[in-house]
């Protein structure tokens, strides 16, 4: 046995001997003779992949690894060439077998595609193609697919390269490694003279937009919380892509000439090859975790990287968070020497110049001569004048961003470099200078677009500098389904956001803020809110936290100690909003009155609200819902009415809700006595105030038609769904006799047809019915049936015989067993509170979301014979939050025992995910983290 430490050369010595044994007697001809040949090769690619392996460290060692195997992979496929070659060879005669690609540039991962071409003689015969036809299956059996086409004359594969992009790149990484050295040196030779030499500013620019279409697949954001690490942006393609121009263009020392001519420094080659092991050690763990190839660093896999690459848990992040944090600044680094290698290309023509930021910016292109101040502009791009000018003066840099931003510029990668070499200038006094104040609040609050100027910023690492509190968030993760990119990125996506509502430009997505953002007085404090919200990420309270942050930062910002004390009230309040919308009955006045107390005036209403509609909007694509948005605006109404009007909280806020129910029922009486006058009479009775002001007169008047169906025709029972493309939900109606239970039935009924809970509104009727309204949705946060009426008429039939207990309801305890899923570990939380309304006890259950839940949950507070007269749903990616207003004999919930017994119970259905989880994650050996606090 060779000893695995040995150089991938020596051990090829014992492959090869072992195959001249296995094929000594009967040749390759013999089945017998070449299976156990075939065997050697599997065994010692088996061996080579153990050694390449054994080169990584918890710290990294990818980059060797990668070199390792593949050089594992050239010496055993050379040897396994030449032992077929030597039994035939006039089938062999002028054939070549090169790598490409990535495994052509020495690089291989443990599941990557092993690249390869076959070199057929222009004179080939018969005896050719049977030889490269023992080769390929020789391949294939061997777990290598090649494909067809890697068998081509020199004059075929030039002819497939001038015409395909990824085929010249492909061969541009061609490396001999069998057979007819000469064939391979002479398509070589071609291959530059003939594709290349005539057109390589056309071919850079080809690979140049090849690399955006990737990007375009893979996602334009390079902090998106689940990224590609092969093809995404800041990732190692990108990484090749920079290599391979550079030695393409320039020659294989064209990053020592760079650093000699001083476009790249020491310090960037040191972060370049950083970045690069640190890619290659993750994909090779990756490729290990998922047992093949996938690139793409889930949240099931991270957890389990960051334990082999040595990553623990600190104070205020978790291992995977740490880990996670490194990979974002190394895509950071990854983009930075990008900009700086296309700037050289374009200095030396190989590629057009962009139109930089006008490309992110509205309005016209940027005047010819510009007013650059102090700066001058050098390709097209904005530059510091000088070598010195920042020694001299350091607030010019920010003052570049400014000016960059007001004349829609794009900054010269050489400028963004210096910058980073020059970030020791910004100190405290620098910080606390009025001069760099005022030209940072110029970017924020005058940039035509903020948000990618402010991302410059961050990427060069002034921001992070300048205002440290931000600096802590750069690049941090939070290990949860919930939130779609790192902390800073969605703070920046936030700004941008803001900067979109007060340009007017969603007026139908948001015309509550559409609407009160010119009314704003506290236009700045409001974006340094959004900016600073998040500070307190990982650091106990992050309300708290934030606000202590953001009063620091204030201060040397220059803010006086009211706009101060303004921005950091936003901060310690701003999930309260959102979490009073959403988890609270806003039909009931001790919700309203408490809000309306905790935010004091309406200014601070409008500021609140703003920011938390571009808060929830930037957590990722399809969390914001049209169902989010009404109960924002329910709530502001009802607050800004009390807040307008004298008298105590509570008392004012019992009177405006009475008010608007009065003013909806006589509103509607008229109407509906039209068409018929005994029904009209008898629904405005049925109902009680908290129906009155919970829905708009569309609504009313939708169920009221529903309500007299069931009045005229006497049925006892009844279902309705609609789909709501105002809330993104599908309604469900539905009208029976009360009885124990029917909350729960109705719940485990809904998520038996598959349906998501999002929102219930419980209505107990003067005459003992129940009149619930459910909106759903389905698993893809879509009205739930929204193109299959058959699927919503098949629900509507069953949940009429559920409610009734005609029909048993199937209940099904699904537990998530996705691997996905399986990373999270998401720990149960109940409290239980008579203090939060008026005339009822609230629960509050969160805990790993689930089919089944609700009603899990219901059954629970059935179970103890409690009166349930509200509930609202929530959801927070992988986390449920479900709250329920109930009474205890007509009134709250004063009983202990009951109480003991009803914690007891919730904490037991919320925690059977978790045991269910733990299990399946020991079988299949997969690590568990928790999940982050969510918000």
């Amino acid at each position: 046995m060779t000893h695995p430490a040995l150089p991938a050369s020596l051990n090829a010595l014992t492959l090869r001997a072992q195959l001249a044994a296995a094929i000594a007697k009967q040749g390759w001809d013999s089945p017998a003779a070449r299976a156990t040949a075939l065997s050697h090769v599997r065994a010692a690619l088996d061996r080579f992949r153990d050694q390449a392996v054994d080169c990584l460290s918890k710290s990294g060692g990818g980059a060797l690894a990668a070199q390792a195997l593949s050089d594992g992979m050239s010496v055993s496929l050379h040897a396994l060439f030449d032992s077929m070659a030597a039994g035939d060879l006039d089938g062999s005669r002028g054939v070549s077998l090169c790598a490409l690609g990535g495994f052509g540039a020495g690089e291989l991962a443990p599941f990557s595609d092993v690249d390869l071409l076959l070199i057929k003689p222009d004179d080939g015969n018969a005896a050719t193609d049977a030889f490269l036809e023992r080769v390929l299956y020789a391949l294939w059996d061997i777990k290598i697919d090649v494909g067809g086409g890697a068998c081509r004359t020199i004059d075929e594969t030039l002819e497939i390269t001038r015409e395909n992009a990824s085929e010249r790149t492909a061969l541009l990484s061609l490396r001999y490694l069998a057979g007819d050295e000469a064939q391979a040196t002479a398509l070589a030779s071609r291959f530059r003279e003939e594709v290349i030499a005539g057109d390589k500013t056309g071919f850079v620019e080809a690979k140049l937009r090849e690399r955006d279409a990737r990007i375009e697949k893979a996602g334009r954001s390079r902090y998106t919380v689940e990224p590609n690490i092969k093809s995404g942006k800041g990732a190692l393609r990108d990484l090749q892509l920079m290599r391979w121009l550079a030695q393409f263009l320039y020659g294989a020392d064209a990053f020592e000439r760079w650093v000699g001519s001083r476009l790249l420094s020491v310090d960037d080659v040191v972060k370049y090859v950083a970045a690069d092991d640190l890619l290659w050690t993750i994909r090779f763990h990756l490729h290990a975790l998922a047992g093949g190839k996938d690139e793409r660093l889930t949240f099931d896999l991270q957890p389990e990287i960051a334990a082999r690459m040595g990553f623990e848990d600190g104070e205020d992040e978790s291992a995977v968070e740490r880990f996670m944090r490194a990979y974002f600044r190394a895509a950071m680094d990854v983009g930075a020497l990008t900009r700086l290698v296309c700037a050289k290309l374009e200095a030396d023509a190989w590629k057009s110049k962009p139109r930089g930021l006008a490309r992110f910016l509205p309005g016209e292109d940027p005047d010819e001569t510009p007013d650059l101040g102090k700066f001058v502009l050098r390709d097209g791009r904005l530059d510091f004048a000088n070598p010195t000018q920042i020694a001299d003066d350091p607030v010019c840099l920010i003052r570049f961003f400014h000016v960059a931003s007001s004349r829609r510029l794009d900054l010269h990668p050489e400028a963004v470099a210096r910058i980073g070499r020059t970030l020791h200038h910004v100190d405290e006094k620098f910080r606390e200078d009025p001069r760099a104040a005022r030209a940072f609040f110029a970017v924020l609050l005058d940039s035509p677009a903020p948000m990618p100027v402010l991302r410059l910023m961050t990427e060069a690492g002034l921001l992070g500098r300048y205002i440290p509190e931000f600096g802590d968030i750069v690049a941090r993760t939070q290990f949860n389904m919930y939130h779609h990119y790192t902390v800073d990125e969605h703070t920046l996506q936030a700004l941008g956001i803001l900067r979109e509502i007060e340009d007017g430009l969603h007026p139908l997505d948001h015309p509550l803020t559409t609407r009160i953002m010119p009314l704003i007085k506290r236009r700045r404090a409001l974006h340094l809110a959004v900016l600073l919200h998040d500070t307190g990420k990982g650091a106990g309270d992050q309300c708290i936290e934030g606000a202590i942050r953001a009063r620091t930062a204030c201060k040397r910002l220059g803010l006086d100690d009211t706009e101060t004390e303004l921005v950091a009230w936003l901060i310690q309040t701003h999930l309260l909003l959102s979490d009073t919308a959403q988890r609270r009955d806003l039909s009931d006045p001790q919700t309203v009155a408490d809000f309306a107390a905790a935010v004091g005036t309406v200014e601070r209403l409008r500021l609140l609200t703003v920011l938390t509609v571009v808060d929830i909007r930037a957590v990722g694509p399809g969390v914001w819902n049209g169902w989010k948005g009404q109960l924002i605006r329910d709530l502001y109404a009802a607050t800004e009415q009390v807040l307008k009007s004298e008298g105590a909280g509570l008392e004012r806020a019992r009177e405006t809700l009475a008010d608007k129910a009065r003013a909806t029922r006589d509103k509607a009486l008229p109407r509906l006595a039209r068409i018929n006058p005994a029904f009209a009479e008898w629904w405005a009775a049925e109902l009680n105030d908290a129906y009155w002001v919970s829905f708009s007169e569309e609504d009313r008047f939708r169920h009221a038609a529903f309500a007299r169906h069931v009045f005229e025709t006497g049925r006892a029972s009844a279902a309705a769904v609609r789909v709501d493309r105002r809330r993104a939900a599908t309604e469900v109606m539905i009208w029976s006799p009360d009885r124990e239970r029917v909350f729960a039935d109705i719940a485990a009924a809904l998520a038996d047809m598959g349906a998501d809970v999002v929102g219930a509104t419980i209505n107990t009727t003067v005459s003992g019915n129940v009149f619930d309204i459910f909106h759903i949705q389905d698993a893809a946060g879509q009205p739930y049936g929204r193109e299959d009426t058959p699927k919503r008429d098949a629900l509507v039939d069953y949940l009429r015989l559920v409610a009734t207990g005609e029909f048993p309801v199937r209940r099904r305890r699904i537990m998530p067993m996705k691997h996905r899923d399986a990373a999270f570990r998401v720990e149960p939380f109940v409290s239980i509170s008579n203090e939060l309304a008026e005339h009822a006890t609230v629960i509050e259950a969160s805990g790993r979301d689930r089919p089944s839940l609700l009603a899990d949950l219901a059954d629970v507070i059935a179970d103890e014979n409690l009166s349930l007269t509200s509930a609202q749903i929530d959801g927070y990616g992988e986390r449920a939050t479900d709250v329920f207003y109930v009474t205890h004999l007509g009134h709250k919930l004063e009983d202990a025992a009951v109480t003991e017994r009803l914690h007891a119970g919730l904490i037991t259905v919320l925690s059977a995910s978790e045991t269910a989880l733990d299990e399946k994650a020991a079988e299949r050996g997969i690590a568990r983290a928790r999940a982050s606090v969510l918000r």
